[in-house]
């Protein structure tokens, strides 16, 4: 089983606006919605688990598909960071998911994501620990202290993360577990606990459409790609 792990807890405070970026109504659809479409209408998605706070469950159930629906397994409550959030929902998937079942985590703030990639994180998943998409890196990128450049990173060799990420549920949920209580709360992106864990995590290309709204301009760009301008 392949399981959708979507995250929806975040605040959206970089956006500058009251309502979180993934909640944002975009021609009449919340930003989430659109994100959820993709999963929903993916074959190879089985499941879907949505981390979001209590008051907007009800909205994010009044706009789901029926494929959605026929889906959708429960929400599970935030965590004090997004790694922790993740555990929380890992700890709700396990009640009904195998260990060797793949569970992807995926921004609810990223909107854009293709099925192709979906479908590439989840086949290569089957080969490996883990997957994570990456783009290679544009500029040149050092190393500094805050006050001047220390060293010169190789940009062949750094690369950006994306989502979604994909992992083999129980080692993956073993490399979570493991950072509790603290350890998890230094935790800034969602493959660091399987690296830290050894586990063997494969890169795949991401995609340069696959953004994640964070600021404003992400949101009208957004808005340009939807209406097709």
């Amino acid at each position: 089983m392949n399981i959708a792990l979507i995250l929806a807890g975040g605040s959206g405070v970089r956006l500058g606006s009251d309502i979180p970026k993934q909640y944002i109504s975009i021609n009449g659809k919340a930003v989430i919605t659109y994100c959820l479409a993709v999963f929903g209408a993916h074959p190879q998605i089985d499941a879907i688990q949505i981390v979001a706070h209590k008051e907007w469950q009800e909205s994010i159930s009044r706009e789901m598909t029926k494929a959605v629906l026929d889906k959708f397994m429960g929400f599970s409550a935030p965590g004090s960071n997004r790694q922790y959030s993740i555990f929380h929902g890992l700890q709700d998937i396990v009640q009904y998911a195998k260990k060797t079942d793949i569970v992807i985590v995926h921004d609810a703030a990223r909107p854009l994501v293709s099925a192709s990639l979906l479908a590439s994180c989840i086949n290569v998943c089957k080969e490996h620990d883990g997957v994570l998409p990456v783009l290679p890196m544009k500029d040149t990128v050092y190393l500094g202290d805050g006050n001047q450049i220390t060293s010169l990173l190789e940009r062949e060799k750094v690369y950006a993360g994306q989502a979604p990420e994909a992992f083999v549920l129980g080692k993956y949920y073993e490399a979570n577990r493991r950072l509790i209580p603290d350890g998890i709360e230094r935790i800034n992106g969602s493959t660091e606990p399987a690296i830290m864990a050894r586990m063997d995590v494969a890169m795949i290309p991401g995609e340069e459409g696959n953004f994640k709204i964070t600021t404003q301009a992400d949101l009208e760009r957004f808005k340009t790609l939807l209406n097709g301008e």
